[in-house]
C-alpha cells in the first residue's frame, strides 16, 4: 500500500469515528434532560438547578426537570446518576462533599466520583465564614487562635453534621493552627446557627447564607473567610489566609457533571449553555440573594478540581481521626 492509500485509509477511520460524535452533538437534545440533586429542596445546590435548568429548557428546547434524590449524605442520588446511561439526559449537581469528602469518609463508596462521572463545569460557590459569639473575647483570627491555645479544649465549635464541609473546614483550621478545639455536631445548620447564637457554642465555619443575617444584626462576629478571596456581602472581613493562617482555604463548591463516557460533544454543548446560563442578570440576581456566587470552569479543570479535593480532604480526615462511617 503507498503512503498516501495508508494515508487516505487513516482519514476515513478518523471520519468515521468522528461521525457519530458529530451526529450526537446537532441531534442532542431530543427528549427532556432530567437533572438530580441529591439532596432536599431548598438549598443551595437545589437553587442552582432550578436556576441553570430553566435556562437550559429555553436554549436546548427540551424539558428540564429537576429530582431530588437525598439521602447517605448524597450517595443515593449520585450513584443513581453514576449507573445511568451515559447520553446527557441524567446530570448530577455535585457537591464537593459528595464528590471529595464522602469517599473519605465512608469506608465503601457506591460509585468512584473520578472515574464514574464526566466534568462538565463548575456551577457556583457558597462562601465559608468562620463566626464566633460575640462573648469570645477575640476580634480577630489571631486572637482566636490565642485563645484557644490558652484553654484547649476551652471552646467548641458547631457544625451542620459529621463529615460535613462545614466539619472539614474547622478540622483544618485546627491542624494548620495547631489547636484543639471541641467539635458538637448537629443535625444541619439551623440548629447549629440556633446554638451558636445561644452562647452554648462558641464559634463555627458555617455557609455564609446561614451566618449572614446574624452578623449583620451584630448578633454573631464575623472573623475569617474561608475562602481564597474575600466577599461582597462582607467586603471587610479578611479571608482567613490574609488574617494570619498562610494557605488557609475551604469553600462549598457546586458542579455538574454527566455518567462517565458522555459523548464529548454533549460535555461541549452543555458547557457553553450552562456558561450563558449563569451570566444571565437574572440568574445572578436569584443566586446574589442566597449568597451563592456563580462560578464556571473548563472540564479539565473541574476534574483537577475534584481530584485534589479528594487528596486534601482524604488527609484531613485521616489526620483529624475521623472514623469512616
Amino acid at each position: 500500500m503507498t503512503v498516501r492509500a495508508l494515508g487516505a485509509v487513516v482519514l476515513a477511520a478518523f471520519t468515521s469515528l468522528a461521525m457519530p460524535i458529530s451526529a450526537v452533538g446537532q441531534t442532542y437534545p431530543s427528549k427532556p434532560i432530567r437533572i438530580v440533586v441529591p439532596f432536599t429542596p431548598g438549598g443551595s445546590n437545589d437553587v442552582l438547578a432550578r436556576a441553570i435548568g430553566e435556562k437550559l429548557s429555553a436554549s436546548l428546547g427540551q424539558p428540564v426537570v429537576v429530582d431530588n434524590k437525598p439521602g447517605a449524605s448524597g450517595n443515593i442520588g449520585s450513584d443513581s446518576v453514576a449507573k445511568s446511561p451515559a447520553d446527557g439526559y441524567t446530570l448530577l449537581i455535585a457537591a464537593n462533599n459528595v464528590m471529595s469528602m464522602n469517599p473519605a469518609l465512608f469506608a465503601k463508596m457506591p460509585f468512584d466520583s473520578v472515574k464514574d462521572f464526566e466534568p462538565i463545569t463548575l456551577l457556583g460557590v457558597v462562601p465559608v465564614v468562620l463566626a464566633i459569639n460575640p462573648e469570645v473575647k477575640a476580634t480577630s483570627v489571631k486572637e482566636l487562635v490565642a485563645v484557644a491555645k490558652a484553654t484547649p479544649g476551652g471552646l467548641k465549635y458547631a457544625s451542620s453534621g459529621k463529615g460535613s464541609p462545614q466539619h472539614l473546614s474547622a478540622e483544618l483550621f485546627k491542624a494548620m493552627t495547631g489547636t484543639d478545639i471541641v467539635h458538637i455536631p448537629y443535625k444541619g445548620a439551623a440548629p447549629a446557627v440556633t446554638d451558636l447564637l445561644g452562647g452554648h457554642v462558641e464559634m463555627q465555619f458555617g455557609a455564609i447564607n446561614s451566618l449572614l443575617p446574624h452578623v449583620k444584626a451584630g448578633r454573631l462576629r464575623a472573623l475569617g473567610v474561608a475562602g481564597a478571596q474575600r466577599v461582597s456581602a462582607l467586603p471587610d472581613v479578611p479571608t482567613i489566609a490574609e488574617a494570619g493562617v498562610a494557605g488557609y482555604e475551604s469553600d462549598i463548591w457546586i458542579a455538574l457533571v454527566a455518567p462517565a463516557k458522555t459523548p464529548a460533544a454533549i460535555v461541549k454543548l452543555l458547557n457553553a449553555e450552562v456558561r450563558k446560563a449563569l451570566a444571565a442578570p437574572d440568574v445572578q440576581q436569584k443566586l446574589a440573594e442566597q449568597a451563592i456566587e456563580p462560578r464556571t470552569s473548563s472540564p479539565d479543570a473541574l476534574a483537577k478540581l475534584v481530584s485534589d479535593d479528594l487528596k486534601r480532604w482524604s488527609r484531613v480526615v485521616k489526620d483529624a481521626g475521623i472514623q469512616p462511617e
